[in-house]
């Protein structure tokens, strides 16, 4: 019987102790951004620690040319889908930590392949992937909360910039996917069926990347083949005025401008008028 009731006491002690727990908002939120880059998805995970009238950078908290966690608590994580490039470097696909050594005109940014380590307490430069230096810049306006962020955006590149403070840093991710992407037209191409987005697609893609434009014509001859539409006939008009085929570009340019005008489309109106225009 008193075992009984000493475990009972136990288990209500326990029990009060639970609720006697407040759940309130944590000093340092954790926050993710994600941005696709090239054919790459890009997400960092980092944790939020605010300002509260404190001297961080270069203080005793975050000082100059000592590995920093880079933010608080687990170190920020970077997770990408594809192999890219990192301030030119080799990145594999895969998930890794972001630290820093801040200093006063530039920063080391440290890769490590220890993407789950608390803080920097147990770091080490043997599990480092790879590391570069960026030049450290001075803010306009004081950043009450650390921030990561992509900026800078391209269809191939973005920046992820760091700042906190009256501090930012910035450094270069890239994904070319131009190998994928030819491989995915070739692949498609060589299918029994090929399909009028195909056509589109390869066409387009030619186009803005400055390819082979005599393929892309043929694509976009095929094209208005399977679809004649105003934007069908836009896509062959582009690449026929580029390619000087001002014959082809001017009728395309007339029957697109004919049809968009009874959709009630003046944005593609406008663009066939710039084929005329450049096809004077």
């Amino acid at each position: 019987m008193r075992l009984f009731l000493l475990k009972t006491l136990f288990f209500c002690c326990f029990v009060g102790t639970l609720n006697a727990q407040i759940e309130t908002p944590a000093a340092s939120p954790t926050a993710a951004t994600t941005q696709n880059v090239g054919l790459s998805k890009v997400t960092i995970e980092y944790s939020r620690p605010s300002l509260k009238g404190r001297k961080m950078i270069g203080s005793a908290l975050v000082p100059f040319d000592k590995v920093w966690r880079t933010g608080a608590n687990k170190i920020p994580n970077l997770i990408t889908t594809k192999d890219m490039t990192i301030e030119g470097q080799k990145l594999p696909a895969g998930k890794y930590g972001i630290a820093t050594i801040p200093g006063k005109t530039e920063w080391t940014v440290i890769i490590t392949k220890n993407a789950d380590q608390w803080g920097v307490y147990g770091y080490k430069d043997s599990e480092d992937l790879l590391r570069f230096k960026v030049k450290a810049e001075k803010t306009k306006q004081k950043e009450e909360h650390f921030t990561m962020e992509f900026t800078d955006y391209t269809s191939t590149s973005a920046k992820v910039a760091i700042r906190w403070e009256n501090v930012q840093i910035k450094f270069n991710l890239a994904h070319d996917p131009k190998s994928e992407i030819i491989a995915d037209i070739k692949a498609k191409m060589a299918a029994k069926e090929i399909t009028a987005d195909t056509y589109n697609d390869a066409a387009n893609y030619y186009f803005d990347n400055n390819l082979d434009l005599n393929q892309a014509f043929e694509w976009s001859n095929k094209l208005v083949e399977k679809d004649p539409q105003y934007w069908t006939y836009y896509v062959r008009a582009k690449i026929a005025a580029k390619l000087g085929k001002c014959d082809v570009a001017k009728a395309d340019a007339l029957k697109g401008i004919e049809m968009a005008k009874k959709e009630n489309d003046p944005a593609y109106v406008a663009n066939h008028e710039k084929i005329l225009a450049q096809c004077k």
